[in-house]
């Protein structure tokens, strides 16, 4: 068994506005329906779909890059990872006050009557606006 500590992985983090990671990392900590995944050099082969959330990609080295995805998916093999997301943007990106006005409408929306396409649409807002509030309050002064 060979020694795991500090090996690194291929990884991109791609989303519809482009490429916001490309490069080797040591670790990335991604955002799924149950929890949260860590992905590690020479993980099994996967594909696995993400929540809305928080991602942490651990560069060479130690230092942590995180960002804020939406929905989207992870493809895992031959010690690459591909991450291909709705968005994603870093925390000290997020325009706070816009983030609580989606939180705000997202909310309203919710105690509406809606339909189940509605209310689902409604449910993804409130989720994106609480991971970008949580990751603007979390990750920036």
């Amino acid at each position: 068994m060979s020694d795991k500590t500090n090996a690194t992985f291929g990884l991109k983090v791609i989303s519809v506005n482009g490429v916001f990671y490309d490069d080797r990392a040591e670790e990335i900590i991604l955002p799924c329906e149950d929890g949260e995944l860590a992905i590690l050099a020479e993980h099994e082969e996967m594909i696995l779909a993400l929540s809305d959330g928080i991602i942490k990609i651990k560069k060479p080295g130690g230092e942590w890059l995180v960002g804020v995805v939406s929905l989207g998916s992870v493809q895992v093999a031959n010690n690459r990872c591909i991450v291909l997301v709705n968005t994603v943007e870093r925390p000290e990106d997020i325009d706070k006050r816009r983030a609580q006005e989606a939180y705000e409408f997202a909310m309203e929306h919710l105690a509406q009557k809606q339909s189940i396409k509605e209310f689902k649409k409604s449910q993804a807002g409130l989720a994106r606006a609480l991971s970008r509030l949580k990751a603007a309050s979390k990750y920036t002064d």
